[in-house]
């Protein structure tokens, strides 16, 4: 099916543009402020890693333990969109409040409750996409997400860089200038949102009981018992887990790592705008592509290139080389993203979308949660960031072989 995307279409993709300006400053300056922060308490770099790692893993956890909950009851008529302004009203008030902390742990508490409320509110946002589309626009749709996201979170991005590197130029400090950015990305996120907030309608859900939290979790367990009888679905999910840990922890732990090894701040601030840059088209061309080749086969081609990315990352000590894979994981981050929310979408009953998308959310941030430890600990134990990170190559070899197994459950 072709055609122009519809109103409706457009307000959703518009909640990726907003979220991914959040994701952005995880990714890139978050790292480094906090970075500055422990620097200032008297925390050591590879140990300021480890704890930042160890935050995101919090965070990750806590999400993948809530949001089956959360999901199935989001399910219920009339509940998905409610709980979903709840959640992305936590990510955006905890975003602006880290203006506040002048300590690394304050800050820190913080950054866990503001990505806690993101990632909770991806559960319903993801679990929307069978209510604002048709199956066969699910590819399209679900790229363009990520792709308008990946370039419209450039916009706030661009201008905070302006007062957190020109900070004495402009005469401001540098918590100063990091408080303008946060709030500045807050109120972006929440101002491209507010379309979503006012159009979308849940069609597909379940009728409400008088006890709908009590009958959620009955529908909770009869899902998980359901799933292990679906075979291709309980394959992908498993596939899921471990090939998007690499994903999620290389966008989280980016600018992390390459402080840790000493790379110039301001080049990976740089490079990793860049990655948002060809982020942009090449998640077009993944949707595109899609009409034309299978999407468990651009899935497979986007595994096998983040596996050749970990392990280019195990030798990376110049600043070109973290360009080059800057450029290189923007080819095919938006592409794994978008195809495997898009695919599961396909492959489940969309009046449990919600359900589906809780236990789809706990495979991938649950997975998060062990990439990130991992790699903190890993570099703790060796005091070799490279080392960590080389570890992730081994969760997406695994995630390959998985994915194949459900591909031929097809």
């Amino acid at each position: 099916m072709e055609g122009k995307m519809t109103k409706l279409e457009k307000y959703w993709i518009l909640y990726d543009v907003g979220n991914s300006a959040f994701v952005l400053l995880v990714s890139t300056i978050l790292p480094i402020y906090f970075n500055y922060l422990a620097g200032k308490g008297g925390v050591s770099e590879v140990d300021a890693l480890a704890y930042w790692g160890y935050g995101a893993s919090v965070s990750t956890l806590l999400v993948a333990f809530l949001g089956p909950v959360l999901g199935t009851v989001a399910d219920t008529d009339g509940y998905k969109k409610p709980i979903f302004t709840a959640c992305m009203t936590v990510g955006v008030v905890g975003c602006a409040a880290l203006a506040l902390p002048s300590s690394w742990m304050m800050f820190l508490v913080i950054f866990v409750i503001a990505k806690v409320g993101y990632s909770a509110s991806l559960i319903f946002y993801d679990a929307m996409l069978s209510d604002v589309t048709e199956p066969e626009r699910m590819d399209q749709v679900s790229s363009q997400g990520y792709a308008w996201g990946y370039i419209g979170s450039c916009v706030p991005f661009i201008v905070s860089l302006i007062f957190v590197l020109g900070n004495e130029i402009l005469g401001i400090s540098m918590p100063d200038a990091m408080a303008i950015a946060f709030l500045l990305n807050a109120g972006w996120w929440f101002a491209v949102t507010i379309p979503l907030l006012r159009t979308y309608r849940q069609k597909h859900g379940v009728a409400g009981k008088e006890h709908v939290i009590r009958e959620s979790f009955g529908r909770l367990f009869k899902i998980l018992h359901d799933i292990k009888g679906e075979r291709k679905i309980f394959l992908f999910l498993l596939a899921f887990f471990f090939y998007i840990d690499g994903v999620y922890t290389i966008i989280e732990m980016a600018t992390a790592y390459g402080s840790a090894i000493g790379l110039d701040t301001q080049g990976l601030l740089l490079a990793l705008l860049v990655t948002q840059i060809v982020a942009f088209p090449c998640a077009l061309l993944f949707g595109r592509a899609s009409k034309k080749y299978k999407n468990t086969t651009l899935i497979k081609v986007c595994i096998v290139s983040y596996l050749c990315i970990a392990l280019f990352a195990i030798q990376l000590d110049t600043q070109w080389e973290f360009w080059l894979l800057a450029v290189w994981v923007g080819m095919f981050q938006g592409g794994i993203q978008a195809l495997s929310r898009s695919y599961f979408a396909s492959i489940i009953p969309p009046e449990k979308s919600g359900e589906f998308f809780g236990i789809f959310d706990i495979c991938g941030k649950g997975a998060s949660f062990i990439g990130t430890a991992l790699v903190g600990v890993i570099t703790q134990l060796t005091q070799n960031p490279s080392i960590g990170v080389g570890m992730l190559a081994v969760l997406f070899g695994i995630g390959f072989v998985v994915f194949g197994a459900a591909v031929r459950e097809t």
